[in-house]
This record gives structure tokens, sequence and C-alpha cells, in this order.
């Protein structure tokens, strides 16, 4: 039987439930018939021109993307800006677009998850409970947070934290030489999960990203933090998630972008 851009929705609704994403983001199908067939998907970070190209000449019908498009209000979508004229060629090539977002990030199988069996983590919790949904069916809460097999220094973390994102270099606030022993997660720009961290026990938050006063707050309190960079904290997710999709929907033809990359370099 011939699968829908509902088909694939629906699932996406049950891995990672709406109703545990942010009061702020913009998620779920934001593009598109839910009634339309498709054969293929494409998952990506963040829905770009270029990767809107990708999956129009790869006939893709449905692009999975972690970061939403129109995240904010538009009064207007016209060729005029680059971001109008990706909307409409996706639109006049009948490719739908979805968007789990923070959803995913706090799923039971998401990405704070997956970083967390990345490093072992043992007794793992989230760093923000969910009191108002079903916890067992949905997710337990956003980021998460747990103890090492055996402590290990800061400098040694690390590396073992560069391996798992295949980086050469990341940035940190911390004594190299400090014992860690309970991590906290929280991937993407989410610095501000640094203070139930703390008050966690956690003597290191690992994120994606942080604003320069967010580093000096750290630097005077007893957590370390580890900037792996936004793309990094992130986009293996959205490449497991197409194996996950691939699974699920194997009639299907379900990869992640191979154009996109991390638009910081290092010079």
């Amino acid at each position: 039987m011939p699968k829908t851009v509902q088909n694939v929705s629906s699932f996406l609704e049950q891995f990672a439930p709406l109703e545990t994403a942010e009061s702020w983001d913009n998620v779920g199908l934001l593009l598109g018939d839910l009634a339309c067939e498709i054969d293929s998907v494409l998952t990506c970070l963040t829905l770009t021109p270029d990767v809107a190209a990708e999956a129009i000449d790869r006939n893709i019908g449905l692009i999975v993307t972690h970061h939403p498009i129109l995240f904010q209000a538009r009064q207007k979508i016209t060729s005029e800006s680059a971001e109008g004229r990706m909307i409409l060629d996706l639109a006049a090539n009948r490719v739908a677009v979805y968007s789990p977002h923070t959803a995913f990030d706090s799923a039971a199988r998401g990405i704070n998850q997956q970083w967390a069996e990345q490093l072992e983590l043992q007794n793992t919790e989230p760093l923000r409970p969910f009191t108002e949904i079903d916890q067992e069916e949905k997710s337990p809460g956003a980021g998460r947070c747990g103890e090492l097999k055996q402590p290990v220094s800061l400098k040694d973390l690390i590396e073992q934290v560069k391996d798992i994102c295949h980086i050469r270099q990341l940035q940190f606030v911390g004594d190299p030489a400090q014992p860690i022993n309970k991590v906290g997660i929280a991937c993407g720009a989410a610095v501000s999960f640094m203070h139930e961290a703390a008050s966690l026990g956690c003597d290191v938050l690992i994120t994606g990203e942080a604003r320069f006063h967010a580093c000096l707050e750290a630097r005077t309190t007893p957590i370390s933090l580890i900037l792996v960079g936004h793309y990094a904290s992130e986009r293996f997710a959205c490449e497991q998630l197409a194996t996950i999709l691939q699974s699920e929907f194997p009639e299907l033809n379900i990869l992640a972008s191979e154009v996109e990359t991390d638009p910081l370099q290092f010079g």
C-alpha cells in the first residue's frame, strides 16, 4: 500500500510527541498535504536552500528537518527572500516539510537520550522533568544527566566527546584536570540548563553553544561546560532518525541529507 505524508507524520508524532515541545516552538507538519503519497524521505538538521535543492533533485516527497522553517511569524512568502523562494520551490514540487525540533530533543529515543547512551551514562534522569504528561509513553523530560561508569578528567571526557562528534576541536570552560563523575546533556543552544545541571550535582554540562556571559558565569560555579557546536550536538541524531524511519517504513527510500554541512569553519 502506498505511504503518505500522514503515515510518516503519525509515526513521528508518536516517536516525538508534539505536546512535549517547548511552548515557543513551531513543530509538526509545516508545509504540505497529509494525503499526498510519497516514496522517499530526507532528514536534515536545518532546511536550507541547498538541502531543498537536493530534495527536489532526488524527487523527495517529505523532508524531516530538525530546525523548523517559518520559525517566526511571516506576513508574506514571496520570491523576494531566500526563504520565500525556497518555500515556493518546495510547494511547487509538492515537497512536504515536518519538524519535530524540541520534541525530538526530549523524546524517549531522542537526541539527548542518544547522547546519554553514547556516553554510557548510568542512573539517567532528565534535567527538567515533565509533570503534566504521561511520562512512561512519551518522555521523562528535557535534557539528560547521569553518571559515568568511572570518573575521568575533564580533558579525557573532552577527547571522548570529540570522538563521538567526529570533530577535531571544541570549546570548553573549566579545569582540564577536574574529575568528572556526573554529566549533564542538553543539545543545541541550551546553556540555560546549566543551573538545573548544577543543582543535580553534575560536574559538567555538554551542550552545543553558549553566550559569552554564560561562559563567564560558568567559570565562577563548580560546573564546567563542553561546547561541541550546535551542528555537531544534533546532526548525528538526524542521521540516526533516517535509520529509524527506514526501519519503520522499509518500502520507502529514506536518507539523511548529503549536502548539509556545518556553516562554521575553523581557520
